[in-house]
């Protein structure tokens, strides 16, 4: 399955890493073929804390996330914090944040993220506010 690199965070702490060409904010789940192969695995949205696209799906373990903005380039979109339910803040930007959707999408303010951007599960947040 050619497709995005994603690795979808489950609530419980569960993680699934693959690729996925199915998934759609609106549907009710998509699917990610596991990295290394084997049948792909139906992923219900309403389980997931956050699906993050990936630029790897290994990541570089020593990199330090940042929850701060480069000042010297200007942010796309709105600037914005998540308080999630397991204690994790993200900051980034987003274009499409509304309150009663199901989610939103964040790409992080860190450049050096492997993540290119999250759809945030709403269900899976304590707060979320614009900075």
């Amino acid at each position: 399955m050619a497709g995005n690199r994603v690795v979808a965070h489950y609530r419980d702490g569960r993680l699934v890493k693959g690729t996925t060409s199915d998934f759609l904010p609106t549907r009710d789940y998509f699917h990610v073929a596991p990295d290394g192969g084997g049948a792909p695995v139906a992923v219900p949205i309403g389980e997931l804390k956050a699906l993050f696209f990936v630029k790897d799906l290994v990541g570089d373990p020593q990199h330090q996330a940042r929850n701060e903005f480069d000042p010297a380039k200007p942010a796309p979109g709105r600037k914005i914090r998540v308080t999630f339910k397991d204690g994790e803040v993200m900051v980034g930007t987003t274009q499409g944040y509304q309150p009663g959707r199901v989610g939103f999408f964040v790409a992080p303010a860190d450049p050096h993220s492997n993540t290119e951007r999250c759809f945030v599960i709403a269900a899976a947040t304590t707060e979320v506010g614009f900075v």
